[in-house]
This record gives C-alpha cells, sequence and structure tokens, in this order.
C-alpha cells in the first residue's frame, strides 16, 4: 500500500487520505485523482466515517498541482485530449469535494498551488502551517487558474483578491494564506502531526450534518491553532482599489502606473504581470468577470471550454516549454504586449 501513489486509511470515523508523492510534491496524476475519487465514495458509503482528512507525504508540500508531464504532453501537437481527461476528471473530483455530505479537513502544509488549492477548496477547514505556500501561478505558462477557482475565490477572498491572485499569481505564505481566506487556521508544523490525530480521535463523533460537524472540528483544532493573525488593512484597501470588478487589463495597467501609495506593490505587481502571457492574463479577467457568482458547477464545466482554448494557443506551448521543460525563463509570447491580448481578446471563445 506504501507504494500507491494515494494511501487511504479509515480509523474511528475519520477516512484519512494521503497523496503519496513527495519527491515530486506530490503533484496529481489521472491515476492519483481517480483513487482519491474511489476513497471519497467508500467514505460516503461507509456510515462509520464522520469525516474525511486529506494530508499529504514528505515535508516539502501537500500538493503542487497537475503532474508536469500531463502539461508537456498537452504542449505537444495533438496531445490535448489526455490532459483534458485529466482535467475534467479532476473537476468532477473536486467539484464533488464541495458537494460532500460529511466534514472534510485538509492539512496543506507546504507547497499548495493549482490542483493543491482545488483539492482544498471545497474543504470545510484547511489547515495552513508556517511553511504553507498557496498560489495560482498558472498565467506563467501561458495558462488560467482553473479547478473552478474563477468561481471559488469570490467566496472565500475579499474585494479584489480574485482578481489580484488569479492574474498576478501571488505567492501567499504562512499567516497570509489566512488572512486571505485560502485557508482556515494556522498551525505549526510541530504541532501538526497531534492536530492531525485529534481530527481522527474525534471523528467518532461527530453529527451526521456535515455543518455541525464542520464547527465540531473547528473545537478540536483550536488548542493547536496560532492565534492574532497579522491583518494588513493597507494591502486590503490597495487590491480591492486597484483590482476588484475591473474589467480591462489595460484599466488595472493604467491604475497602477498611477499609484502614488503603496507603491512597493505597485512596482512588485508590475514585475509579477512582467513575467505572465498578457493573452493569459486578458482571459483570466474575462473568466473572472464571468464566473463571479456564478452556480459553482457551471464554472467547472465551462472551465473544460477555456482549457481546450488554451492549450491549443501558442502561449501555453511556450510557457510550458519555457518554464517547465527547457527552463529558459524566456518565453516568447504571441501577442508580447497588453495592448495587444486585449485588442484580441473580445475573439476568446470563453463564454
Amino acid at each position: 500500500m506504501q507504494d500507491l501513489p494515494v494511501v487511504f486509511k479509515t480509523s474511528g470515523g475519520a477516512m484519512r487520505i494521503t497523496l503519496n508523492r513527495p519527491r515530486v510534491l506530490n503533484s496529481l496524476t489521472l491515476e492519483m485523482v481517480r483513487l482519491i475519487r474511489g476513497a471519497f465514495e467508500e467514505a460516503r458509503l461507509d456510515p462509520g466515517v464522520k469525516c474525511v482528512v486529506l494530508d499529504g507525504a514528505g515535508e516539502r508540500g501537500f500538493c503542487a498541482g497537475g503532474d508536469i508531464k500531463i502539461l508537456a504532453g498537452a504542449a505537444g501537437k495533438g496531445s490535448i485530449e489526455p490532459a483534458l481527461q485529466f482535467l475534467s476528471e479532476e473537476n468532477e473530483l473536486d467539484y464533488a469535494i464541495h458537494l460532500f455530505p460529511k466534514a472534510v479537513v485538509v492539512f496543506a502544509h507546504g507547497i499548495t498551488m493549482g490542483g493543491g488549492l482545488g483539492l482544498s477548496a471545497g474543504a470545510d477547514l484547511v489547515v495552513a502551517t508556517e511553511t504553507t505556500r498557496m498560489a495560482m501561478p498558472e498565467t506563467r505558462i501561458g495558462f488560467f487558474p482553473d479547478v473552478g477557482a474563477t468561481g471559488w475565490l469570490f467566496t472565500k477572498c475579499g474585494p479584489g483578491y480574485p482578481e489580484f491572485l488569479g492574474l498576478t499569481g501571488y505567492d501567499m505564505t504562512g499567516t497570509e494564506c489566512v488572512r486571505i481566506g485560502l485557508a482556515t487556521c494556522l498551525v505549526s508544523t510541530v504541532r501538526l502531526g497531534e492536530a492531525l490525530q485529534a481530527v481522527i480521535d474525534r471523528a467518532g463523533g461527530l453529527p451526521p450534518d456535515r455543518g455541525a460537524a464542520a464547527d465540531r472540528l473547528r473545537g478540536v483544532l483550536a488548542p493547536f491553532t496560532e492565534k492574532g493573525i497579522p491583518e494588513n488593512p493597507g494591502m486590503d484597501a490597495w487590491v480591492e482599489r486597484y483590482f476588484a470588478g475591473k474589467t480591462s487589463v489595460l484599466e488595472i495597467l493604467s491604475g497602477l502606473r498611477a499609484c502614488s501609495i503603496e507603491s512597493d506593490l505597485c512596482e512588485g505587481v508590475f514585475g509579477r504581470l512582467s513575467e505572465r502571457s498578457p493573452s493569459a492574463v486578458v482571459a483570466t479577467l474575462r473568466c473572472l468577470r464571468r464566473d463571479e457568482g456564478r452556480d459553482l458547477g457551471e464554472v467547472y464545466r465551462a472551465d473544460l471550454q477555456v482549457a481546450r482554448y488554451l492549450m491549443a494557443q501558442h502561449d501555453f506551448r511556450e510557457g510550458v516549454r519555457a518554464r517547465l521543460i527547457d527552463r529558459d525563463d524566456r518565453p516568447a509570447w504571441d501577442p508580447d504586449s497588453f495592448e495587444e491580448a486585449s485588442e484580441r481578446g473580445a475573439d476568446m471563445p470563453l463564454d
């Protein structure tokens, strides 16, 4: 069993599902998606299971996203369909977690990005540590934040953060993951195992209602959680002012150029945007505007159409080549300006 890429075990009232590819940061394969889906189904049917606990093997991360081989294959000519099959089943799994009738807890230590955030998005409790790093870096390879993110970000984050995170790939660490809304609490790594075991030990006595069980589990975790998560009202106000509700990437850039407060943030975001595919950034903003407040099932279904379109474009193939295969970090975007990408953006079949 320990050789399997996913290990699951029922103990007391908990089904523990452990992603088990630590050497590659537990990045997801189609086999893993199917194993996780099967474990959730087993947990759903077992009346003795009161909650599901997800974690990742190794110290470096919970889940870094989809396996690089899937992306590399999609970047090659004629190889889009296997990648779309992976995305389709990944979306089905992630959406099923949102709809799951029992409480779900994710222990998201270390790297938790892309598909890792997709797994955690539907959980009732997401436990971060000081080592947790969360981000949606997809525009850096000419793609977009999929796994339903352009929908569920609006239910988790404050004004402007869905746009800010999705467009720039901003990297959140530790307490920031809690402050911004993608994690619910912070537990020190030295107490993480103890906290996880407490959840498993108390699972058998959980009520059958998912919401009530989640509330009970918050109480179980409370003695382990760090108190006083620092606020950052200056950044919150800046993000809301320059990103919330914006419909045009050029409008965002124009506002940032005129930015006279929090200048370090303005300069930093220009640096991050300059690394990204202009077309992918434009497409991402269109998806965010389309999906805000939309039924989540519809968001997941629309994701596949956007993925099919973007995977067939030059920028995705070039981004995967430059960032993941050759690793020269010198992608030649086409178009290479936000102005031209914005002009072409209206013709993208994303609706």
